[in-house]
């Protein structure tokens, strides 16, 4: 199995269908510790990322490259251009990054591996975050770290561990202190939430699990 158009389309869908789903409690949770708008933000995001893939197919400038890379790359500038706050440009860089790194029709799961550790660098280059610091590398780092070394067994697999990953990823972050983002300025105060930032990027890894399922 190799992520090819139609899985990268369905990863997409899938995020966007989880994000709704669970707007009010990442919304919920970054209240507690944010600016309380990371649920509405996100939404707002990836309803515009499927605006973009629902067009395709009417001979515009979407359908000159539906490859995987092309995809995501399309989604994260839609993200960078749409959501508010942090959460654009990290998300947006994210996917950007990954989509770079996958440049022909399919990619396979070295290949994604790649694209997904280049995609965790984006979002630490532009975040400045350690794993530890209470953000969404909490969950990207294990998740990433995941997949690099399952993906000898196939796609399907490579997308479970990560996603399993991230998900105890971002439940580790209850008990840490935030060092970065809004969060970072409650100081003690940040343990005890979960950061809505590893809880979206778990998320994330869902859809990827979902769309790379063994039929």
């Amino acid at each position: 199995m190799e992520l090819d158009t139609a899985r990268t389309e369905a990863w997409l869908r899938a995020a966007a269908a989880a994000v709704t789903d669970r707007e009010a409690e990442l919304t919920e949770l970054d209240t507690a510790i944010g600016d309380g708008d990371h649920g509405s933000n996100l939404r707002r995001g990836f309803t515009a990322v499927l605006a973009g893939l629902d067009t395709a197919g009417t001979g515009g400038a979407a359908d000159a490259d539906r490859s995987p890379g092309a995809l995501l790359a399309a989604a994260g500038r839609t993200l960078i251009s749409t959501v508010g706050g942090a959460s654009g440009p990290l998300y947006g860089s994210a996917l950007r990054a990954a989509g770079r790194a996958l440049p022909g029709a399919t990619a396979g799961p070295d290949e994604v591996a790649a694209a997904l550790a280049g995609a965790l660098g984006a979002v630490r280059s532009l975040g400045g975050a350690q794993p530890g610091d209470k953000t969404m590398v909490d969950a990207w780092a294990p998740a990433v770290a995941a997949f690099a070394a399952t993906a000898g067994q196939g796609l399907a697999a490579a997308s479970a561990a990560a996603a399993a990953a991230a998900e105890q990823g971002a439940r580790a972050t209850v008990p840490l202190v935030a060092r970065k983002g809004r969060a970072s300025y409650l100081g003690p105060r940040s343990a005890g939430h979960l950061d809505p930032g590893a809880v979206s990027s778990a998320l994330l890894f869902a859809a990827l699990a979902e769309a790379c399922r063994e039929p």
